[in-house]
This record gives C-alpha cells, sequence and structure tokens, in this order.
C-alpha cells in the first residue's frame, strides 16, 4: 500500500506534540490544534490583565489559574519561563520552547512537495508554501497592501506609524525591530558569522548568504513577466519591476527626489546628513556607502579583480 510522505514521518516521530493543560500527546501539530478548544468550555472566569473569558479547565502545577487562563496570563504579562538550554532565548509556552530546539538538533521533518526544503516546524512549511502559491492572506487596514506572514504585516504597519524604538549606541540609527538592530551592529562590529561552505566567504547576515550561494548554484527562480529576466531573489525582482513601471513611491524630504525603492532613499538622505556609517577597520576611514567601504579594502589588500581585455592590466 502506499503511503504519503507526511504520513510515514508521523508514524516514526509520535507523540511530538504535548497539550500543556492535560498532558495528552499528539503526532500531527494540526490534531493537537483541533485538540485545544476541548478545554474552552461554557465555564468562564476571567482573565486579571484583561476582559478575555476562559474555562475552569485543567490547573497547571503552582498556579491558581486555569490552564487556558494561565497561557493567556503569559501572553498579556510577557512572562517567558520557558529557556533553551542550548542559547537561553526564553518562551512563554513550552511548546515554542520544543519547536525551537529543532533548531539546534537540525531535524527538519517537514519537507514541501514543490521544492524539497525541509523544515523543522510544520508552520514554517505551511508559510513557506504561500511561497509557490502566491497567497497572501494579511491585509494591511491602512493601505490594503498584502503580506504572506503576519510578522512580515506587523513590520510593515510601523511604515505607518513610524516607531523605531530600538537605537544604534553608535551612531543613534533607529529602527523599527530589534533583529534589524543587531544585523545594523555587525556593519560597525564587521562580525560576519554566516560563511559559506564553498568558498570560506563570509556574511553579517544569513539572507546575504542565501543570496551568495545562489552566485554557486546558479538558481534564479524569479522570472518578470514583462521581460522574462530572472532573479535569484525575490526582491530583487520587485525593484527590477519598477524599472518598466516608472514608479518612484520613495521620496525625500529635503529635496524631494524620487527613489524607487526605500534602499536608494536611505543612500541618498546620507548625501544630506554627511552620516557615514561603514568604517575601515584598517585605518578608520568612514564612509557613506558600503561599497565604498569594499572598495577603499582593495587599498589595503591590494586585491584587483578587475583586469584589462587588451592589456591585461589590474584595476581595484
Amino acid at each position: 500500500m502506499k503511503m504519503h510522505k507526511g504520513t510515514q514521518l508521523e508514524i516514526h516521530t509520535k507523540d511530538r506534540f504535548d497539550c500543556t493543560m492535560c498532558n495528552d500527546k499528539f503526532s500531527t501539530n494540526g490534531h493537537f490544534c483541533a485538540h485545544q478548544p476541548t478545554h474552552i468550555l461554557d465555564k468562564p472566569s476571567k482573565c486579571t490583565v484583561c476582559i478575555d473569558n476562559f474555562a475552569e479547565g485543567d490547573t497547571l502545577s503552582n498556579k491558581k489559574y486555569s490552564g487556558a487562563e494561565c497561557l493567556h496570563l503569559l501572553t498579556n504579562t510577557g512572562e517567558k519561563p520557558f529557556e533553551c538550554t542550548v542559547c537561553n532565548k526564553k518562551f512563554s509556552e513550552s511548546s515554542k520552547l520544543r519547536r525551537h530546539f529543532l533548531t539546534h538538533t537540525g531535524v527538519k521533518p517537514f519537507e514541501c512537495t514543490v521544492c524539497n526544503k525541509k523544515f523543522s516546524v510544520c508552520s514554517s512549511l505551511r508559510t513557506h508554501l504561500r511561497m509557490h502559491t502566491g497567497e497572501k492572506p494579511f491585509e494591511c487596514t491602512v493601505c490594503n497592501k498584502k503580506f504572506s506572514e503576519s510578522g512580515s504585516l506587523r513590520k510593515h504597519l510601523l511604515t505607518h506609524t513610524g516607531e523605531k524604538p530600538f537605537e544604534c549606541t553608535v551612531c543613534n540609527r533607529k529602527f523599527s525591530e530589534s533583529g534589524s538592530l543587531r544585523k545594523h551592529l555587525r556593519t560597525h562590529t564587521g562580525e560576519k558569522p554566516f560563511e559559506c561552505t564553498v568558498c570560506n566567504k563570509k556574511f553579517p547576515v544569513s539572507g546575504s548568504l542565501r543570496v551568495h550561494l545562489r552566485t554557486h548554484t546558479g538558481v534564479k527562480r524569479f522570472e518578470c513577466t514583462v521581460c522574462n529576466k530572472k532573479f535569484a531573489e525575490s526582491g530583487n525582482l520587485r525593484k527590477h519591476l519598477l524599472t518598466h513601471t516608472g514608479e518612484k513611491p520613495f521620496e525625500c524630504t529635503v529635496c524631494n527626489k524620487k527613489f524607487p525603492v526605500g534602499s536608494s532613499l536611505r543612500k541618498h538622505l546620507r548625501t544630506h546628513t554627511g552620516e557615514k556609517p561603514f568604517e575601515c577597520t584598517v585605518c578608520n576611514k568612514k564612509f557613506s556607502q558600503r561599497s565604498s567601504l569594499r572598495v577603499h579594502l582593495r587599498t589595503h589588500t591590494g586585491v584587483k579583480p578587475f583586469e584589462c581585455t587588451v592589456c591585461k592590466k589590474k584595476f581595484s
């Protein structure tokens, strides 16, 4: 009898999902999620933080709240009692800690049937599948822009509010997300924790490594429907499409010059502010553009990658 790959995986990885309210175990995330509403009965107890009501379910050890209410309280108070023993990251629920732990073990039981990419958690696979289907279920209530991930929508909403609570202690640049600040700080420290396994080139962010790896594989999955030009990254395709539409939605508030992409506007603004966030680790000279720093570094390394096809003279 032919058996679906996903079914086989479930057989070999039984009881992967534990209910924190009644200790029942489930072999699939779907069964686990379907089970959760059984704890929400018709005997409400009010959350002490907000107005939501909960059923009087099984109590957790050393807790005075019902199971459902206790989990809910953690989301309101911000309490994260479950800590990863590998990287010390904390979580509000034990199930989230278990899913996170798979990122350290390398176990990826969920495989995409389209491109065979594997994931450690089912939710990541579901999100990934939207890249193939084009589904974007999360819509901005301000401008109606749609997104494939709820996290992307949350980030986008900050572009409307302008809120940037995370500030760089070196150059005072502000960011809407802590992750963006961490990545930015590497431009000051020079840290490059992501290394290519083919040529050993290192990168400050994982996304740059992924893009670089395609220079070895030659994979360009994203094709322009106008001119059929192909790109390794969906973001590069989106930027390219603006060359066909002529759209320039990003405007400089100083001189009113317009740009097709936000990154171009950010670079341009440095011509007004004089900001030079990219510093040479050898001589401490500063630059407004990362590309200018890369060119400058060749004066120290002696690398001359550009060769004249006529006389073979090389240039940096």
